[in-house]
């Protein structure tokens, strides 16, 4: 099965992350949940968002590359919202990817200095409307992989996949759990 290393939210490393990673672990697959907040949760995404900026994106960064240093580099790289922009760029600077996928958010491939490499599979899951994800950039950076993917689902809420969250979306988190379970069998 695969090894995969999940990034959490603005929110912090919730227990719908910790469900997610639990899902994948039931299908078999190995799952790493680094906590890039030392353990600090939170409920309102503005408080997530002034904690993520007092941390700063460099040291969050870091923080991604510090967690994964003694991993084996045939990973997958995945996260959730703010969790996306660690897991891209290790998928896109860290040799040896085997996969990406990133939940609610991506960036241009220009923000980490080196093109998407072509071969690395990539998926990402968004809802159509969400505020907080540029669709075009998400677009342009899936069509960069030789095997990359945008899923849009109906709707317009952000953290769709966390039952304790208010944009939880049912239908939309089954499907795409399916879509990324058959994503890492691919793999």
């Amino acid at each position: 099965m695969t090894d995969i290393v999940i990034f959490h939210s603005a929110l912090g490393l919730r227990p719908g992350v910790q469900g997610f990673a639990d899902h994948l672990r039931a299908a078999g697959h190995t799952v790493h949940v680094p906590d890039l907040y030392d353990g600090h949760v939170f409920d309102d995404l503005d408080a997530g968002i002034a904690y993520r900026d007092t941390l700063g994106i460099p040291e969050i960064g870091q923080r991604a590359q510090n967690a994964v240093a003694d991993l084996p580099t045939d990973l997958v790289y995945s996260g959730f919202s703010l969790g996306a922009a660690p897991a891209q760029l290790l998928a896109q600077t860290r040799p040896g990817a085997r996969g990406a996928v990133l939940m609610h958010g991506a960036l241009p491939s220009a923000a980490f200095a080196v093109p998407w490499p072509v071969v690395v599979p990539l998926e990402i899951h968004t809802m159509r409307d969400d505020a907080w994800v540029d669709l075009p950039i998400a677009a342009a950076l899936a069509d960069e992989s030789t095997d990359g993917q945008l899923h849009l689902y109906p709707g317009s809420g952000h953290l769709f996949d966390d039952p304790d969250l208010l944009d939880y979306d049912p239908a939309a988190s089954v499907l795409m759990r399916k879509r990324i379970l058959s994503f890492l069998t691919r793999l």
